[in-house]
Protein backbone atom coordinates (compact mmCIF):
# COMPACT_ATOMS: atom_id res chain seq x y z
CA UNK A 1 0.00 0.00 0.00
CA UNK A 2 1.49 3.28 -1.10
CA UNK A 3 0.05 5.30 1.80
CA UNK A 4 1.04 3.05 4.70
CA UNK A 5 -0.07 5.77 7.12
CA UNK A 6 -3.64 5.04 6.01
CA UNK A 7 -3.44 1.27 6.31
CA UNK A 8 -6.07 -0.11 8.68
CA UNK A 9 -5.77 -3.21 10.85
CA UNK A 10 -7.14 -6.67 10.09
CA UNK A 11 -9.77 -6.14 12.79
CA UNK A 12 -10.82 -2.87 11.12
CA UNK A 13 -11.10 -4.73 7.81
CA UNK A 14 -13.35 -7.36 9.41
CA UNK A 15 -15.51 -4.68 11.04
CA UNK A 16 -15.96 -2.88 7.71
CA UNK A 17 -16.78 -6.16 5.93
CA UNK A 18 -19.27 -7.12 8.63
CA UNK A 19 -21.03 -3.76 8.68
CA UNK A 20 -20.86 -2.66 5.03
CA UNK A 21 -24.18 -2.11 3.31
CA UNK A 22 -23.07 -3.37 -0.10
CA UNK A 23 -19.93 -4.24 -2.02
CA UNK A 24 -18.69 -4.05 -5.58
CA UNK A 25 -17.76 -7.36 -7.19
CA UNK A 26 -15.22 -7.14 -10.01
CA UNK A 27 -14.90 -9.97 -12.51
CA UNK A 28 -13.17 -10.42 -15.86
CA UNK A 29 -14.76 -11.61 -19.10
CA UNK A 30 -13.19 -14.17 -21.41
CA UNK A 31 -12.07 -11.30 -23.68
CA UNK A 32 -10.31 -9.68 -20.68
CA UNK A 33 -12.88 -6.93 -20.13
CA UNK A 34 -13.38 -5.91 -16.49
CA UNK A 35 -16.91 -5.88 -15.10
CA UNK A 36 -17.88 -4.40 -11.74
CA UNK A 37 -21.33 -4.71 -10.19
CA UNK A 38 -22.65 -3.52 -6.82
CA UNK A 39 -24.15 -6.38 -4.81
CA UNK A 40 -25.54 -7.23 -1.40
CA UNK A 41 -23.35 -9.61 0.58
CA UNK A 42 -22.75 -11.10 3.99
CA UNK A 43 -19.37 -11.66 5.62
CA UNK A 44 -19.20 -14.52 8.09
CA UNK A 45 -16.75 -17.23 9.00
CA UNK A 46 -13.98 -15.48 7.08
CA UNK A 47 -15.76 -15.70 3.71
CA UNK A 48 -18.12 -13.50 1.71
CA UNK A 49 -21.53 -14.84 0.70
CA UNK A 50 -23.40 -13.48 -2.32
CA UNK A 51 -26.43 -14.55 -4.30
CA UNK A 52 -27.76 -13.98 -7.79
CA UNK A 53 -30.15 -15.38 -10.37
CA UNK A 54 -29.27 -18.94 -11.25
CA UNK A 55 -27.26 -19.46 -14.44
CA UNK A 56 -27.85 -16.14 -16.19
CA UNK A 57 -26.11 -12.82 -16.65
CA UNK A 58 -22.72 -11.34 -17.31
CA UNK A 59 -21.53 -11.86 -13.73
CA UNK A 60 -22.20 -15.62 -13.91
CA UNK A 61 -20.65 -15.83 -17.38
CA UNK A 62 -17.50 -14.11 -16.12
CA UNK A 63 -17.29 -16.23 -12.97
CA UNK A 64 -17.60 -19.36 -15.10
CA UNK A 65 -14.69 -18.13 -17.20
CA UNK A 66 -12.40 -16.96 -14.38
CA UNK A 67 -12.82 -17.56 -10.66
CA UNK A 68 -10.44 -14.76 -9.62
CA UNK A 69 -12.34 -11.75 -8.29
CA UNK A 70 -11.88 -8.48 -6.49
CA UNK A 71 -14.48 -7.28 -3.98
CA UNK A 72 -14.57 -3.78 -2.52
CA UNK A 73 -16.55 -2.34 0.37
CA UNK A 74 -16.61 1.34 1.28
CA UNK A 75 -17.57 1.88 4.90
CA UNK A 76 -18.19 5.22 6.57
CA UNK A 77 -17.42 8.35 4.58
CA UNK A 78 -17.60 12.04 5.37
CA UNK A 79 -16.87 14.76 2.83
CA UNK A 80 -15.06 17.74 4.32
CA UNK A 81 -15.71 20.43 1.70
CA UNK A 82 -13.89 23.16 3.64
CA UNK A 83 -10.75 20.98 3.68
CA UNK A 84 -11.16 19.70 0.12
CA UNK A 85 -10.92 16.22 1.58
CA UNK A 86 -12.90 13.13 2.55
CA UNK A 87 -12.72 10.91 5.61
CA UNK A 88 -13.28 7.29 4.61
CA UNK A 89 -12.67 3.63 5.25
CA UNK A 90 -12.58 0.86 2.68
CA UNK A 91 -11.62 -2.76 2.18
CA UNK A 92 -10.33 -4.55 -0.91
CA UNK A 93 -10.54 -8.34 -1.03
CA UNK A 94 -8.95 -10.45 -3.75
CA UNK A 95 -9.63 -14.14 -3.96
CA UNK A 96 -11.53 -16.95 -5.60
CA UNK A 97 -15.28 -17.24 -6.05
CA UNK A 98 -16.90 -20.67 -5.96
CA UNK A 99 -20.44 -22.01 -5.85
CA UNK A 100 -21.46 -22.16 -2.21
CA UNK A 101 -21.02 -25.59 -0.63
CA UNK A 102 -24.12 -24.86 1.43
CA UNK A 103 -26.40 -22.44 -0.47
CA UNK A 104 -28.98 -22.43 2.31
CA UNK A 105 -26.32 -21.32 4.81
CA UNK A 106 -25.14 -18.55 2.46
CA UNK A 107 -28.68 -17.30 1.89
CA UNK A 108 -29.41 -17.44 5.61
CA UNK A 109 -26.28 -15.34 6.28
CA UNK A 110 -27.69 -12.73 3.88
CA UNK A 111 -31.10 -12.86 5.59
CA UNK A 112 -29.52 -12.44 9.02
CA UNK A 113 -27.68 -9.36 7.80
CA UNK A 114 -30.44 -7.63 5.84
CA UNK A 115 -33.63 -8.96 7.48
CA UNK A 116 -32.71 -9.86 11.08
CA UNK A 117 -36.25 -9.30 12.36
CA UNK A 118 -37.70 -11.74 9.82
CA UNK A 119 -35.52 -14.84 10.21
CA UNK A 120 -38.51 -17.15 10.72
CA UNK A 121 -39.95 -16.04 7.36
CA UNK A 122 -36.51 -16.23 5.73
CA UNK A 123 -36.45 -20.02 5.90
CA UNK A 124 -39.60 -20.26 3.77
CA UNK A 125 -38.36 -17.55 1.42
CA UNK A 126 -35.06 -19.42 0.93
CA UNK A 127 -36.89 -22.70 0.30
CA UNK A 128 -39.23 -21.07 -2.25
CA UNK A 129 -36.34 -19.39 -4.11
CA UNK A 130 -34.14 -22.50 -4.28
CA UNK A 131 -34.76 -23.15 -7.98
CA UNK A 132 -34.14 -19.56 -9.04
CA UNK A 133 -31.27 -18.40 -6.85
CA UNK A 134 -27.60 -19.34 -6.87
CA UNK A 135 -25.29 -18.73 -3.92
CA UNK A 136 -21.56 -18.15 -4.21
CA UNK A 137 -18.74 -17.83 -1.73
CA UNK A 138 -15.74 -15.56 -2.11
CA UNK A 139 -12.72 -17.11 -0.43
CA UNK A 140 -10.32 -14.28 0.39
CA UNK A 141 -6.66 -14.68 -0.54
CA UNK A 142 -5.71 -11.13 0.43
CA UNK A 143 -7.55 -8.45 2.39
CA UNK A 144 -6.38 -4.87 2.75
CA UNK A 145 -8.09 -1.94 4.43
CA UNK A 146 -7.41 1.74 4.13
CA UNK A 147 -8.85 4.83 5.74
CA UNK A 148 -8.47 8.48 6.45
CA UNK A 149 -9.70 9.46 9.88
CA UNK A 150 -10.08 12.78 11.66
CA UNK A 151 -6.87 14.08 13.08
Amino acid sequence: MRRSDRELSASDAERILESGEYGVLCTVSKDAQPYAVPISYAYSGGVIHIHCAKGVGKKIENISNCDSVCFTVVGKTHVQPEKFSTLYESVIVTGKIVPSENPRESLLALAKKYSPDFIDQAYEHIRAAAGRVAAYTIIPEHISAKGKREG
